[in-house]
């Protein structure tokens, strides 16, 4: 199957789902990550170009660990997307390409602009990727894509329901790798943004390639908790509809024993 997930910024897949592209991948799917725009403006140090330059060949390493079919970027500036017709058109245009049969992103109610408008360009196109006078250059889908969203800690206006949870106990070491390879943001942008409420603070990163990798297993490890080793979904109220069982059916997967 095709599957793409969808984030705001380079490595937003990868935190929220790298475990289970990853499982996926090693399934045989054909596995595709997104990020909507550049994250041109995901630093305190540099800013534009250079740090975009960054995010590409990071994204492309993350790739290579998770074993991805492609990591596309689309041109929109981070920190200034809209909902606009132009963005909604590329992914219009991405879905199309990539013959989606299940699309994933965040859910509509979070913390960062571009995490809400990324929801809501995905979700307007849920019917409008099979409709064949919009983006006339690229055929439309015959069938509509199941859209899933992933897991977030948001309750307003209304929490997140897991209606089918992976272990990716398996691929944890895979999902970890993907994260270190975005050296610009777990290592440097993060822990100088989030400080001691999500990593640590800069001081406390290890300057040495194992000793990082080793900090960010544990970090996230703790941050977890008793969700370590899983990743979760919600089925959208767009697109194709399908079961939480029905689902985990279609992607073979095994019963989750921790959900």
């Amino acid at each position: 199957m095709n599957i793409v997930f969808i984030g705001a910024h380079p490595d937003d897949c990868e935190t929220k789902c790298g475990g289970t592209a990853a499982l996926l991948a090693n399934a045989g799917h054909q596995v595709h990550f997104v990020s909507v725009t550049d994250g041109s403006a995901g630093h305190h140090l540099t800013h534009g170009r250079i740090v975009a330059a960054r995010r590409v060949s990071e994204c492309e390493e993350s790739a290579r660990h998770l074993g991805l079919a492609a990591y596309h970027i689309l041109p929109n500036c981070d920190g200034h997307l809209l909902p606009t017709l132009e963005a909604r058109a590329g992914i219009i245009r991405l879905i199309r390409q990539t013959q989606a049969d299940i699309v994933i992103t965040h859910r509509p109610n979070d913390y960062h602009p571009d995490h809400r408008y990324t929801s809501q360009l995905v979700q307007d196109s849920a019917y409008l990727v099979m409709v064949p006078g919009v983006c006339c250059e690229v055929p439309p889908l015959r069938a509509n894509p199941i859209y899933l969203y992933m897991s977030d800690h948001f309750r307003r206006p209304c929490a997140f329901v897991a209606d089918l949870t992976v272990d990716i106990t398996a691929f944890w070491d895979k999902k970890v790798a993907s994260l270190a390879a975005h050296v610009s943001q777990y290592y440097e942008w993060l822990p100088w943004i989030s400080g001691k409420d999500f990593l640590g603070a800069p001081e406390d990163v290890p300057q040495d390639p194992a000793g990082r990798r080793n900090w960010l297993d544990q970090r996230f490890r703790t941050l977890l908790g008793e969700d370590y080793g899983q990743e979760s979904y919600e089925i959208c109220e767009y697109g194709r509809r399908i079961s939480g069982d029905d689902l985990r059916r279609l992607l073979a997967l095994p019963a989750a024993d921790k959900q």
